[in-house]
């Protein structure tokens, strides 16, 4: 039998970037608060100070900062037809372990979605008629505008403490911005980034050609930097160790960064780590949950914590599978489309043009995750979709985020992958490549979709989560769009050497190499519960006090990195449980 925690007004599960949020949020109400964390608990000092955390070997290759299979998995099939097999070693997508999630290993690119995003089918149809949206594409529109979000985005970008020139101040467009994106109510909390070589080579040529370059929005500190909570950022030192490591010199946003520290010092907030979530539980009459029952790793027992609100806060996989084993919505079917839960599951369409110059030297090591020079000019609002035969865009992106030399060593085709020549081709060409790389929208479809394994359980005895997946002609026409415009600009740059990998039309999904950790969907929004999990408050719809936080609210994927539209969902939601659900418990429709 569990043993019984002593009750809590909220519990929280997860404790990344919208855990850490929704614990500051809701301190500041009074309430009593537990966060449960199924890793351990990680400290900008001393888990990733310097010079430890800058290990390639340990963190990058070995990814001693992820979640490993034999802690939680999935199993992976590209359709009905096949047998799910567990994902075993880490590949396409690294998702996080420990306090601080995914915001402490990320790059730091943070986007908030264009307005055109937020209502795609209306902006489809409005514009060439619903005739061209493909068969079995499950394309929506958000259940909330983008202007009810703005003011939250740039809540979220005061908070993270983000690095950027605005291109949309209140409808007016601003030199050296993006001309393309949503309207901004404020520039952004720090100025740009400098830039390094290969991005200020790839802006001027694509200036030349009538594209419009601007630096990456980066939740990486241009100088120093107080947040709306005290917490200080230093300026980034350009060290090239982001993606997968922990921020040694407090300059990339995090958790750690940026609320944590902040968030200890409430003395209505506590967390638990090694506790890992099994379900939730409900009530009798189904309507409501009682709070949760988690696994104690430490003391090898199940406890069960009860709370009058339920905050979901995990990573979006874990997140859809605990609402799988916990009942919360019905379970959807690609055969019927009916049903909710693991509906609409997403990923990203990304590609990439290599370039070479044996004259010119990038010093690629002086770098971060969130470096160069970006382009929009082949985005979702900026494509004629009725002529080019697909839904979708890309936004580009071109700069230095690491010189590691086991990770990030490109060289031209045909170079021996060991030896002699090998190495040869190591002393011509390090150094000498940059790449322009398209970061790409991925559409939702009635195959995609998540649900329960029966045969493969978890060491609690739980049914896996299953992922059947397999890229879309609509996503995979819109990748090969992308690289004949790269090419176009790549050329036009005149390297020595060439080379591209963009995926072609009929490529099928292959969960080795790494692509993104932009895992979507499963727990959409939505108008009404017949068509997604949760409400437009991101509250679940058969559980009025269980509110799901994180990227499986997106009804599909944006062209863009998704963490901008998780912290902007995550304040709108907050701001509704504070201002109208803990006055009247009940469900906000």
């Amino acid at each position: 039998m569990a043993r019984i925690e002593k009750k809590k007004d909220v519990v929280i599960v997860g404790l990344g970037w919208t855990g850490s949020i929704a614990g500051m949020e809701l301190a500041a109400e009074g309430l009593e608060i537990v966060a449960l964390e199924r890793g351990g608990d990680q400290n900008t000092v001393p888990e990733f100070k310097y010079p430890n955390q800058i290990d390639e070997l340990t963190y990058g290759v070995r990814l001693k900062n992820m979640q490993h299979p034999r802690q939680a998995t999935v199993t992976v099939r590209r359709n009905d037809g096949e047998i799910a097999l567990p994902y075993r070693s880490m590949g396409s997508f690294l998702p996080a372990n420990g306090v601080g999630g995914a915001g402490t290993h990320w790059n730091g690119l943070l986007w908030r979605p264009q307005p055109q995003e937020i209502r795609l089918r209306s902006y489809v149809k409005e514009r060439w008629g619903e005739s061209i949206i493909p068969e079995g594409m499950n394309l929506m529109d958000y259940p909330v505008t983008y202007d009810e979000l703005e003011p939250y985005f740039t809540q979220f970008d005061e908070v993270a403490g983000v690095s950027g020139t605005a291109g949309n101040l209140k409808g007016q467009l601003q030199p050296g911005g993006n001309p393309f994106e949503g309207w901004r109510s404020k520039e952004y909390p720090m100025p740009a980034l400098g830039t390094t070589y290969d991005s200020s080579k790839f802006a001027a040529t694509a200036k030349n050609m009538g594209l419009h370059p601007f630096p990456a929005p980066a939740g990486i500190a241009s100088t120093s930097y107080v947040n709306p909570y005290g917490m200080q950022m230093a300026p980034c030192n350009f060290c090239g160790f982001c993606e997968r490591y922990g921020c040694y010199q407090y300059s990339k946003s995090s958790p750690q960064t940026a609320v944590l520290d902040a968030l200890k010092r409430k003395p209505n907030f506590s967390y638990r780590t090694h506790c890992e979530v099994l379900r939730v539980e409900t009530a009798a009459d189904g309507k409501t949950a009682t709070g949760v029952t988690y696994f104690d790793a430490v003391k090898q027992e199940e406890v069960f914590q009860p709370a009058d609100l339920v905050i979901l806060s995990s990573y979006q996989l874990n997140n859809v599978h605990l609402m799988l084993v916990s009942g919360i919505g019905e379970p959807y079917d690609p055969k019927t489309n009916k049903g909710v839960t693991g509906k609409n599951y997403a990923y990203q369409m990304n590609g990439g043009v290599t370039l070479f110059f044996k004259e010119d030297n990038f010093n690629p090591f002086i770098a971060h995750g969130s470096n160069g020079m970006c382009i929009d000019d082949y985005g979702v609002n900026q494509n004629d979709f009725g002529k080019l035969g697909f839904i979708g865009g890309a936004y580009w992106r071109v700069g230095a985020m690491n010189g590691q030399p086991i990770r990030s060593m490109p060289l031209p085709k045909g170079t021996p992958g060991w030896g002699a020549g090998w190495k040869k081709g190591i002393g011509e060409w390090y150094g000498h490549s940059m790449s322009i790389g398209t970061h790409g929208s991925h559409m939702s479809y009635r195959v995609n979709h998540l649900d329960l394994d029966p045969t493969y359980k978890d060491p609690h005895g739980r049914p896996l989560m299953r992922m059947t997946f397999n890229w879309q002609d609509n996503d995979l026409k819109m990748t090969q769009y992308q690289k004949s415009k790269a090419e176009e600009v790549g050329h036009a740059m005149k390297p020595d050497l060439l080379q591209s990998g963009f995926k072609n039309i009929g490529a099928k999904f292959d969960v080795r190499p790494y692509q993104t950790t932009h895992n979507t969907g499963g727990h959409i929004m939505s108008e009404s519960p017949l068509e997604g999990v949760v409400n437009r408050y991101c509250q679940a719809w058969d559980k009025h006090n269980v509110f799901v936080f994180g990227a499986g609210n997106f009804v599909q994927n944006t062209q863009y990195n998704p963490t901008g539209m998780v912290g902007g969902l995550a304040y709108w939601t907050l701001h509704a449980i504070r201002t109208m659900y803990l006055k009247n418990p009940r469900p906000l429709v």
